[in-house]
């Protein structure tokens, strides 16, 4: 990919069309909609990332959901992932407001950067291989240009795997033994951030009690502990 500054890059996400199965599957849900959401005019495009440019903490999320982000256009905007999810950043002092409803609600991130390994609502929430390689280059670049990242946060084993992948590809060495996912478990990284594993705060997760606020909240903890 050629040398792009952080907003330009947003843009060529936006714009992207790799991938057929996502672009027919993100645009249907768009024109069909959710009847609660009727009188909503969805984005139904690709998801830029956000949050602080200058952040020491990534987040990495796995898709946007197709109600959710696809509908808000904003990462974990409109759902009960980004409900559990920022209520903890604002306990910890890393968003201004503990809710995300729309793009204009006035949310903010401060020392946090939130991304995606897969830029479309996937059906199923299941991307194909094809699908996660096709949006690996933008994750790349997005690490080369976050320059203060100082603690990386995986939501998921995709995401833990798709980190792991990226950091191998910037030349940094890996933990020997290769580092497994587990929820809290932290990875230090010669001459690289820390990777810190977590279970994501899908409703599959947080409903069943395998993700609970406590846990999820203790991981946070741990990141503030380290800056």
């Amino acid at each position: 990919m050629r040398p792009l500054t952080l907003p330009q890059l947003q843009e060529e996400i936006v714009a992207c069309r790799r991938c057929p199965r996502l672009v027919a599957h993100r645009e249907q849900i768009a024109r069909e909609k959710k009847r609660q959401y009727r009188q909503w005019e969805y984005w139904g495009k690709p998801m830029p990332s956000f949050g602080d440019p200058r952040a020491r903490v990534l987040v990495v999320g796995l898709a946007p959901a197709a109600h959710g982000g696809n509908r808000t256009g904003r990462m974990f905007t409109g759902d009960k992932s980004g409900d559990f999810l920022y209520q903890t950043l604002y306990r910890f002092g890393f968003a201004n407001q503990p809710t995300a409803r729309h793009r204009e609600d006035g949310l903010r991130l401060s020392d946090l950067y939130i991304t995606a390994v897969v830029r479309c609502a996937p059906p199923g929430n299941r991307p194909t291989r094809e699908e996660l390689a096709n949006c690996h280059p933008y994750f790349l670049q997005e690490l080369e240009l976050l320059q203060n990242v100082k603690v990386v946060v995986a939501l998921g084993q995709i995401a833990f795997d798709a980190c792991l992948k990226a950091f191998q590809q910037r030349g940094l060495f890996l933990p020997r033994p290769k580092p497994t996912f587990g929820h809290g478990r932290v990875y230090s990284l010669a001459d690289g951030p820390l990777l810190v594993a977590s279970y994501h705060p899908s409703r599959q997760n947080t409903q069943t009690g395998r993700l609970t606020q406590k846990m999820f909240d203790a991981v946070f903890e741990e990141v503030r502990g380290f800056l």
